[in-house]
């Protein structure tokens, strides 16, 4: 059934009240149908026990003592509902019965439980009869059996119930037709969110829907929609501003090589100077060469969602590898390289990504150090992280710009140091790689002072 979201909720709220409505009118019957066969069980009772006193015993016959009195009260009065009498002996013979009962006679039970009313019928029309026992000396002679018409209790209920059956179907359509209304009107905020979230575009990002006025579901819907497009205007801009910038670090080193070679071709030169540009249009290419590697282990890193491989790393056997590999820079720059060992060293994470984490930030470190500065890092056991500090003594980065490091081609005051090779994916790598295995990235530097870095390693390894 293809019903829209109105009719649903109304439908829902119907049925619900459907069953709600169905089973208050069956409790409502119930309570008057009782309240009915009470009103009538105690008349007949009260005249059941108020006649036993106007028996008597003659011989072994049980009789009315004033039956000449009950005939002639029959001819001048006209009972609206009247009680039939019968005597009954212990084998069920009718022994006396009132007057108004002329030809007929009452049901006797010989199994019914004595003083308990029931049903019965006199003439094929209802009564409501009780068996009263009839103690003489201490002895039960028999019963009285009395009986009083049902027509009229029964008429009343079957009035009720007949009003019930018609007024259901008239409250359930009624019902609908006004959670139709209530559900239309609880539902207008998602038509606007819907018909706002339809305007909003990839060139229209900046559009938002308003808020509802009440703080409800839909205000926490609304907000998160919100929230949403803020995430992917922000990913949508850091997209463009990183499409932008990956064109022109590539486009640089192909600019110098185009024009290396076009110096090249414009007339022979001699075989040093060929040399000269061969190297100048080699290191070019081992540049862009570099930024594509990064991009590329970038774009892995990004696309990570799920790591298995955790295994137990010693960080300074891992950082005296790292250390090796820059042994040229170090030694050219002549930097003091120190790694103290902490009281424990050993964590459980991925090996590659933690050695791309660590290579970055040493390099970093080497890179941005004067020549003859120092390099030291350091240990500790923090709760239940290992921290792994690692600071130098280099040109430092502007504290306006320590927000922006983890930006993808971000360099602080690159102008102020053109010598220093680099693409500013260093940082954008390592904080990737952070937040995948769960290691916290602190930085803090002074411009001219140098910079540190604080690793927060959990030594259980991180959980997906």
């Amino acid at each position: 059934m293809n019903l829209s979201f109105k009719n649903r909720i109304a439908l829902h709220y119907l049925i619900a009240t459907a069953t709600l409505t169905a089973v208050v009118f069956v409790i409502i019957f119930q309570v008057v149908r009782s309240s009915v066969y009470l009103h009538v069980d105690n008349d007949l009772l009260y005249e059941a026990y108020k006649h036993t006193k106007l028996i008597k015993l003659e011989g072994d016959q049980v009789i009315f003592s004033n039956k000449a009195e009950w005939e002639e009260r029959e001819h001048r009065e006209a009972e609206v509902n009247p009680v039939f009498l019968q005597v009954v002996g212990l084998q069920g013979e009718v022994m006396d019965k009132s007057p108004n009962l002329k030809e007929d006679f009452l049901d006797f039970g010989e199994t019914t439980v004595a003083s308990e009313p029931f049903d019965a019928l006199l003439k094929d029309r209802s009564i409501r009869q009780v068996q009263v026992p009839l103690n003489f000396n201490d002895r039960q002679k028999g019963y009285l059996v009395t009986a009083m018409s049902l027509e009229n209790s029964l008429a009343v209920l079957a009035r009720l119930q007949m009003i019930l059956l018609f007024t259901f179907p008239f409250v359930l359509l009624l019902l609908f037709f006004i959670t139709r209304m209530i559900a239309a009107q609880s539902i207008r905020p998602i038509s606007v969110i819907t018909q706002t979230a339809d305007n909003i575009t990839r060139n229209n990002l900046n559009e938002r829907i308003e808020l509802p006025k009440n703080r409800d579901e839909l205000f926490s819907l609304t907000t998160s929609i919100n929230r949403l497009l803020d995430r992917l205007e922000q990913a949508l801009e850091r997209e463009k501003q990183f499409t932008a910038d990956a064109s022109h670090e590539l486009r640089t080193p192909l600019t110098v090589l185009k024009g290396t070679l076009e110096v090249l071709i414009r007339k022979p030169r001699e075989r040093e100077e060929y040399e000269s540009k061969v190297q100048d249009a080699i290191q070019e290419i081992n540049r862009m060469g570099h930024s594509v590697e990064q991009l590329l282990t970038l774009a892995r890193v990004d696309n990570m969602r799920r790591i298995n491989n955790q295994q137990e790393i010693n960080l300074v056997v891992l950082l005296d590898e790292i250390v090796q590999r820059y042994s040229k820079s170090i030694q050219q720059k002549d930097i003091k390289f120190r790694i103290e060992n902490g009281p424990s060293t050993v964590i459980y994470s991925d090996p590659n990504l933690v050695d791309l984490l660590m290579d970055n930030i040493v390099s970093n470190a080497v890179k941005y150090s004067k020549e003859g500065g120092a390099v030291n890092i350091s240990f500790q056991q923090v709760e239940e992280c290992l921290v792994c500090k690692v600071s130098d003594e280099g040109i430092g980065i502007r504290s306006e710009d320590i927000d922006k490091v983890y930006t993808p081609f971000f360099r602080s005051d690159a102008l102020s140091h053109k010598k220093i090779g680099g693409n500013g994916l260093g940082l954008a790598i390592v904080k990737k790689i952070g937040e995948l295995i769960q290691v916290h990235v602190d930085l803090q530097s002074q411009l001219g002072k140098g910079t540190q870095v604080n690793l927060s390693f959990p030594l259980a390894g991180f959980q997906n």
